[in-house]
């Protein structure tokens, strides 16, 4: 599988359970996304606690907005984050991969 993290990753623009979380701080709001065998899960820090939103593959949805955008949904969670170098971009092809391999048959495909 290769690397498993991500680069840093800076976020745009999130869902409200996640900016109330980041508006308690002033830093930049920055991520990084780990590829587990079932899912990936996001870690992004604020004040002194470090979160995780852990998503399996098959609530997973990751759209290509703008060029240098990704959105990672889940349910009513959702993360924005800016993809300004190629290894981001390598590294959102990894997790598309990962899904497709790992997401079971619907049932519609039986």
């Amino acid at each position: 599988m290769g690397g498993i993290g991500s680069p840093k990753l800076y976020m745009n623009s999130f869902s409200i359970d996640i900016h109330n979380l980041l508006v308690l701080d002033h830093n930049l709001n920055q991520c990084n996304i780990e590829i587990r065998p079932l899912g990936i899960i996001v870690r992004f820090r604020s004040l002194l606690e470090t979160y995780g939103l852990i998503i399996p593959y098959y609530k997973l949805k990751v759209y290509k907005g703008r060029a240098q955008e990704y959105s990672i949904y889940m349910d009513q969670y959702f993360i924005k984050v800016l993809a300004d170098k190629q290894d981001i971009h390598t590294f959102f092809k990894k997790i598309a991969e990962q899904k497709v391999l790992n997401t079971p048959p619907s049932f519609e495909d039986l």
